[in-house]
């Protein structure tokens, strides 16, 4: 695998809600109203609170995100990024904030966790979604560095 997650199939199931099957074999029920938030006048997404609009939603023919008439798209990184959000797993936004707070280069990082520094930039850069288990490590890495300090 050497690019993000890519969307596979998509089910519409209520109001700005969708499931996505993904290139991970992960699927995720989304709800898209943080993204498309409040129906104001204006707003390009706006259009999206009528079902029948919202309903219309597409992926395109690469997987690399979802579109609907009238020019309205969403890329799949951040559909991605915002499923693992809505059920509790880490983001690839996760674990570059837990290097940067601990000031690791992608090999301190791996050695850290015991992990490779390959794996490491692949889950850096969301070419790999984070094993919950990997994220744990990150977590009691960084709990042991604040009882240390």
């Amino acid at each position: 695998m050497s690019h993000a997650p890519q969307i596979r199939k998509i089910e519409i199931t209520g109001p700005l809600q969708i499931i996505i099957e993904w290139s991970t074999g992960e699927t995720f029920v989304t709800d898209l109203s943080s993204i498309i938030g409040l129906k104001r006048e204006g707003d390009p997404f706006a259009a999206l609170h009528d079902p029948a609009i919202f309903a219309q939603a597409q992926s395109d023919d690469w997987g690399d995100g979802l579109s609907w008439p009238g020019g309205l798209d969403l890329g799949a990184d951040q559909l991605y990024s915002l499923g693992r959000q809505q059920v509790g797993l880490p983001t690839r936004e996760d674990f570059a904030g837990w290097m940067e707070r601990n000031q690791l280069s992608l090999s301190q990082a791996a050695q850290a966790i015991g992990m490779t520094r390959r794996m490491i930039a692949y889950y850096k850069s969301g070419v790999r979604p984070i094993p919950k288990t990997i994220w744990l490590a990150c977590i009691g890495y960084e709990s042991l560095q604040h009882e240390a300090a």
